[in-house]
């Protein structure tokens, strides 16, 4: 699913930018790309302006989906879960025993520091 919507996001950009640079330069240009061409007259312009409105919704739309199909299977993770900030150099990061948290291990970095037994 996720391959097709990418090809699907890759035709539309290619159609974008082919939108975007048929369209007539409003000045600014010093007189390049002006005059008689292949897109001229009011009709082609509105239509290549609805084009690439259409081509740009369409962009965001298949841009958030597939940011949607990224995160999909991804599991929600906490940052309390993640262990602590390294220690400031001098000082000794005590062990912490596997499948505790965070808060776990700042009890344990406390009762070594205070000398007192752990808590049940």
């Amino acid at each position: 699913m996720q391959t097709v919507l990418i090809v699907v996001h890759l035709l539309i950009v290619i159609a974008l930018v082919g939108a975007v640079l048929l369209q007539r330069s409003e000045g600014g240009a010093l007189g390049v790309g002006g005059g008689g061409g292949f897109m001229t007259g009011r009709g082609q312009a509105n239509a290549l302006t609805r084009a690439t409105a259409i081509l740009a919704a369409l962009f965001f739309i298949t841009s958030l989906a597939l940011t949607l199909l990224a995160n999909l299977h991804r599991a929600p993770r906490s940052i309390f879960d993640t262990p602590g900030a390294a220690t400031p150099a001098g000082q000794a990061q005590p062990a912490a025993t596997p499948g505790t948290d965070v808060l776990d291990q700042i009890n344990q970095i406390q009762q070594q520091k205070s000398g007192a037994a752990p808590a049940p």
